[in-house]
């Protein structure tokens, strides 16, 4: 049996969400970073079998780290200590405080350093030279290259100065640069898986992410590693997937979908998908939802994604109610 001490943070961050279920943990996924996400799903795909005291001390670790945290901000370290020296002993203390203290060790502007350059650029550019400066030195060479080359000539000097001059800047300075940077650049992104474990589990949370999550984490097993990510992709459900249903299973789909959703759904949807939706409705229908689609006119990728999502939803409910049949690639096809 695995023990508790020979699982990286990871596997156990894996196992904890897969005991949450996959609806907490796709929405936990949502406010992490992509990299982290990632990292997850590999992890997630990867595990095999769990014991479950394993799993029990994983969660007694994190109610313990939760709860030193907790004590650190009432009351500091030394405070921290002292209840968890009460609770749980010196050596399992100072063990918990170790790790806590070693997390927190974050160095500023580490969220700035997993961002789009060209999305700093757009924060920075209008900044005060000696803000841009400061901002830069805590980012990566190549984003910062990115962002000075994109400066105005003006402007790439006077950073270029202040940047070379940089020395010490107060802790409290720091902080308060990072605060705003991280207010704004959360206010324009949008941050739009029990045996434990396995490919079931992994492709139930990401079944529940958004889309473009969705394709961030496949693009990055199939560099990572193609066959896992080819057996996930055969088990998951998507939008052009309701071809496979039966004629019977999509009228009962339509029936619990917005007829607003569909306008927006069928705009990028192929003809074999359009044609198995419309042979299912009244002309009446078909009809109007043309008529909507033709009134809507161009409209945004992302809002026909997020349909086309709330249509999946809709679907995975029905399948976990038993009211229809989702046919997997590998799985024995249906014998009458």
């Amino acid at each position: 049996m695995v023990s508790i001490e020979q699982l990286r943070g990871a596997q156990k961050a894996a196992v904890f969400l897969i005991s949450l279920g996959p609806e907490i943990s796709g929405e936990i996924l949502r406010h992490l970073k992509e990299e982290e996400i990632e990292q997850l799903s590999l992890e997630i795909a990867s595990l095999r079998k769990v014991h479950p005291e394993v799993r029990d001390q994983i969660f007694d670790e994190f109610v313990d780290m939760l709860a030193a945290q907790e004590y650190m901000t009432q009351g500091g370290m030394e405070y921290a200590q002292s209840l968890l020296e009460q609770g749980l002993g010196p050596e399992k203390a100072r063990m918990i405080l170790n790790r806590l203290t070693a997390t927190l060790q974050v160095r500023p502007f580490d969220f700035a350093r997993n961002t789009d350059p060209a999305q700093l650029l757009s924060f920075l550019q209008n900044e005060h030279p000696q803000t841009i400066a400061l901002i830069m030195a805590y980012l990566q060479p190549e984003q910062a290259g990115m962002i000075l080359s994109a400066l105005s000539p003006e402007l790439q000097i006077e950073v270029a100065k202040r940047l070379s001059r940089l020395d010490q800047t107060a802790p409290e300075v720091i902080e308060d640069v990072e605060s705003i940077l991280e207010q704004k650049l959360s206010a324009f992104v949008t941050h739009d898986t029990a045996h434990a474990g396995g490919l079931e589990v992994a492709v139930e949370i990401l079944n529940r992410v958004d889309r473009a999550t969705e394709r961030t984490i496949m693009a990055a097993l199939e560099e990572d590693d193609p066959e896992l990510a080819e057996e996930i992709r055969k088990r998951m459900f998507v939008f052009e997937d309701i071809i496979t249903l039966t004629d019977r299973d999509v009228r009962l789909v339509i029936q619990q979908v917005d007829s607003k959703d569909w306008q927006y759904a069928l705009k990028t949807a192929s003809d074999s998908v359009k044609s198995k939706l419309f042979r299912n409705m009244s002309k009446r229908q078909v009809e109007a939802i043309l008529e909507d689609m033709e009134f809507l006119g161009p409209v945004r990728l992302k809002d026909v994604e997020d349909a086309q999502q709330r249509v999946v939803a809709v679907i995975r409910r029905l399948e976990e109610a038993g009211e229809i049949v989702i046919a997997r690639s590998g799985e024995d096809e249906l014998v009458v």
